[in-house]
């Protein structure tokens, strides 16, 4: 197996397991860090990529992808700690009555 392909293969199992955390997990915080690992998995997958084909595209787009992570975690994070202190929820399931 070649080093590309193990990273491809790595890439993958980061991406599964930041999914099975957001799948499975009812805390939104939680949520969030799923989120960012599995955004992790797709930038190693575009670094990868990027190895084989022997261009820099990849790891452009790998960077842009970080900022908006970024960008995202900080405006997520605000809104999280917004709504614990307003209503006190901080399960996702209990976000659903924010409607009523």
């Amino acid at each position: 197996m070649t080093l590309e392909k193990a990273y491809i293969l790595l890439s993958i199992l980061v991406f599964l397991i930041g999914l099975l955390g957001v799948i499975a997990r009812k805390n939104l915080i939680t949520m969030l860090v799923s989120t960012e690992i599995m955004l992790n998995g797709v930038n190693l997958t575009l670094v990868a990529v990027d190895k084989v084909l022997g261009r820099v595209d990849g790891q452009i787009f790998s960077f842009f992808t970080l900022t908006v992570a970024a960008a995202e975690v900080a405006v997520g994070l605000g809104l999280v700690v917004a709504i614990f202190r307003l209503k006190g929820y901080e399960g996702s399931s209990e976000i659903v009555h924010l409607r009523d």
